[in-house]
C-alpha cells in the first residue's frame, strides 16, 4: 500500500534514536570545550540530523526493501506470468507520464504488493506470490495501479519531507525541554546535568510517538488517493473487487517493519493501534470508492 513510510516508520525512528545518543553525547563535549551552543546552532544541528536522516531512508529505501523482502527483481520475463506483470506496470506507468519502475516478486503467503523508491522515475513495484496465486488478473492489476499510482503522486518524497520536518521538531523541542527541566527541577546551572539526559529522552519518545501517529494519519489518507489512482488505471470495479478480495484474505500482514507501511495491505491492530496504522480499513476504502463520482 504505502511506499513512504515504510522506511520511515522503521528506518527513521532507529535513526533518530542513535542520532538522538549522539548529540546527546556531543553537546556537553563542546560545552566543557568551551564552544557555545546556541539556539542557531541547535536548529542547524537538528535539520542536518533530522532531514538527513529521511533522506538516507529514502535513497536507501529500494535496496532494504529488496533485501528485507529478499524479493526478485524481474529483468527478464521467465513465463507468460511474469511477461504480463511486465506490461501492465509498464502501460500504467506511461499513462502516468512517469520512468517505469523496476518491477518485483516476493514469497509471502498473503496476497500484498508495495511500492518504493527514491524518485517517480527510479521506482520499484513488488508484488507477492500470495497477491498472484490468489487474486485474479483483472485484481491484480488493480493493485498494481494503486502502487503505480503511489510512484505517480510521489508519496515517498512527500513523506520523505513530512517525516524530515518531524524529526527536525522532535530534535529541537525535546532538548529545549531537557534544558528546561533540568534547570527548573534539578537545577542545573548551564541546563546540561543528569537531568538534562534524562528529560530529553524521555520528551525524545514521546514527541516521536506524536511525530509518527501524524506520518501515519498522513499515510492513512494517501491510500485512499492511491485507490482512487488504481480505479482511473484499471477501472473503479477492478479496484474495489482487488479490496475485497484483501478483505477476505487479510490476516495480517508478514512484510518486514521495514516496508510494512509500502504495502497494499497493512497489520491489524487494536483501537489504541490504530492511530499508528499506515493503512485505513478495508471496508471504509472500499466505501470511499464506491462514494466516489464516476
Amino acid at each position: 500500500m504505502l511506499k513512504r513510510v515504510a522506511l520511515f516508520a522503521a528506518t527513521n525512528v532507529a535513526v533518530l534514536i542513535v542520532l538522538g545518543f549522539v548529540m546527546n553525547l556531543l553537546e556537553p563535549w563542546l560545552l566543557r570545550n568551551g564552544i557555545s551552543v546556541n539556539h542557531a546552532s541547535t536548529l542547524i544541528f537538528a535539520l542536518i540530523f533530522g532531514m538527513g536522516g529521511a533522506l538516507i531512508s529514502l535513497a536507501l529505501s529500494k535496496r532494504v526493501a529488496l533485501m528485507s523482502t529478499r524479493a526478485h527483481v524481474i529483468s527478464q520475463a521467465r513465463n507468460s506470468s511474469e511477461q504480463w506483470l511486465l506490461d501492465t506496470v509498464a502501460g500504467q506507468a506511461k499513462a502516468c507520464g512517469i520512468g517505469i519502475p523496476d518491477v518485483a516478486i516476493y514469497e509471502a503467503p498473503e496476497p500484498n504488493a508495495f511500492a518504493t523508491g527514491m524518485s517517480r522515475n527510479k521506482a520499484l513495484v513488488a508484488v507477492s506470490t500470495g497477491l498472484l496465486q490468489n487474486m485474479s488478473a483483472d485484481e491484480v492489476e488493480a493493485v498494481l495501479g494503486h502502487e503505480v499510482s503511489h510512484v505517480a503522486n510521489g508519496d515517498m518524497v512527500t513523506l520523505t519531507l513530512l517525516q524530515g520536518v518531524l524529526n527536525t521538531f522532535v530534535l529541537i523541542f525535546s532538548r529545549v525541554i531537557g534544558q528546561i527541566i533540568d534547570r527548573a527541577v534539578f537545577r542545573s546551572e548551564r541546563g546540561y546535568g543528569p537531568g538534562y539526559f534524562i528529560a530529553t529522552m524521555v520528551a525524545q519518545l514521546i514527541l516521536g510517538l506524536l511525530a509518527s501517529m501524524i506520518v501515519m494519519a498522513f499515510s492513512r489518507w494517501r491510500e485512499f488517493h492511491a485507490d482512487r489512482g488504481g480505479a482511473r488505471l484499471a477501472g473503479r470495479e477492478k479496484m474495489i473487487a482487488a479490496l475485497r478480495r484483501l478483505g477476505q484474505t487479510q490476516q495480517g500482514s508478514t512484510l518486514p517493519e521495514s516496508v510494512e507501511a509500502f504495502g497494499i495491505s497493512g497489520r491489524l491492530t487494536g483501537r489504541l493501534g490504530k492511530l499508528f496504522l499506515s493503512h485505513p480499513p478495508i471496508t471504509e476504502r472500499i466505501r470511499a470508492l464506491e462514494q466516489a463520482a464516476p
